[in-house]
Formats: structure tokens, C-alpha cells, sequence
């Protein structure tokens, strides 16, 4: 399944663990790429169950609403990659246990929706796992100016967007399409060059 992946790359995803901070728009679509590039497995949190509204831009089909959205990624990345160590959690990130899900993973991804629970567990990522590989995004709703997207980087943290729109604007698939991308490409990046402790 991985044959046309480069040179290398495939091992060092295999031996790698993901976690996922939310499994709406960003973090539906950034666990397919992963799954698809070979990551060997993912660990997600969310507590939200499928609406309608969110078939727009979530990696998720119309038999699928009213399922908890960890519960139906798991179906749908088991049909992409049946070798995908996963481990999805039903439940409310607080500041007392966004931590403890992810404890062992090689890199960390936030995915979420609110402004306030985001910071929160990005502040509490690189305070309490400070050596792990973050990406995160912020801004991503709205429609065309994909040039307005870009990628802020600092050692082993990466945000993705364009950082200034808000939810307030609505979202399409494809431009949080072009940000999980963004993402998915950024984590493979520092899972390929922190392997073994090196990188930047």
C-alpha cells in the first residue's frame, strides 16, 4: 500500500503514534491523510457525536450522523488502512487530562474549534510533554484566498492557517481541506526529522 511513498519514510512513520486533539473538519480529514501516508497509529479525543451540518467539510457520510465521532473515524480509517493501530476517546478536554490521553505519542496535533480550548491545551502540551513535535491551526474558515494560508514555525512547533478569520464566517471542505493537509504534511515532516532526537 505504501510502495510510492519516498525513500525511508514509511518505517519511520510505522514505529510513529499521533495524537489527535478533535475529530470535526481538521481532525476527520488530517487522521485520513495520516492513515494513508502510513502512520502506524493514532490516538483521538473528541466528544462530539456526527450532525448533518457537519457532512459539509468532515470526513464522514450521511449513514454516519448521530454516531460519536471517534466511533465512526474508526470505521472509516479501518476501510483506509486496516494495519492502523487506533484508540479514540468519547470525552471533554480539560486541563487536568489533556495530557494523560497522549501520553507516548510522537507527535501531537490540535484540531479543535474553540479559541479558548485550544490555547488551553496547547499551553498545556508544551508545558507538560515540552520535547514532543505540536501542530496546530488557527484560522481556516471563509472561502478562497488560499494564498492567505501559510505556516508559522519554531523548532517542534508548527501552526497552519491564515490566522486572522473566525468560525463567524463559515467553513468550506475545501479550504479546511487545505489546512488538515497543511497539517498532515507538516507532522510527517517533524516525525521524518526528530526521529531519533535529531532535527533543527
Amino acid at each position: 500500500m505504501f510502495s510510492d511513498n519516498p525513500p525511508g519514510v514509511s518505517e519511520i512513520l510505522r514505529r510513529s503514534r499521533v495524537g489527535i486533539a478533535g475529530a470535526g473538519g481538521l481532525g476527520s480529514n488530517l487522521a485520513s491523510h495520516l492513515a494513508r501516508a502510513g502512520v502506524g497509529a493514532l490516538t483521538v479525543v473528541d466528544r462530539d457525536v456526527i450532525e448533518l451540518r457537519n457532512l459539509n467539510r468532515q470526513a464522514y457520510f450521511l449513514d454516519q450522523v448521530g454516531m460519536a465521532k471517534v466511533d465512526a473515524l474508526a470505521a472509516n480509517l479501518a476501510r483506509i488502512n486496516p494495519s492502523l493501530e487506533y484508540e479514540g476517546f468519547r470525552s471533554t478536554l480539560s486541563a487536568e487530562n489533556c495530557c494523560g490521553f497522549f501520553e507516548g505519542c510522537s507527535l501531537l496535533a490540535e484540531a479543535l474549534d474553540l479559541a479558548g480550548t485550544k490555547s488551553m491545551v496547547l499551553e498545556r502540551w508544551l508545558a507538560c510533554m515540552p520535547g514532543v513535535p505540536v501542530v496546530g491551526a488557527s484560522g481556516l474558515a471563509g472561502a478562497g484566498a488560499t494564498d492567505s494560508l501559510r505556516i508559522f514555525r519554531s523548532g517542534r512547533f508548527v501552526m497552519c492557517g491564515d490566522f486572522c478569520s473566525d468560525l463567524s464566517a463559515g467553513t468550506l471542505s475545501s479550504r479546511v481541506g487545505v489546512v488538515a493537509a497543511m497539517m498532515a504534511n507538516e507532522a510527517i515532516r517533524l516525525l521524518l526529522e526528530f526521529e531519533d532526537g535529531g532535527g533543527p
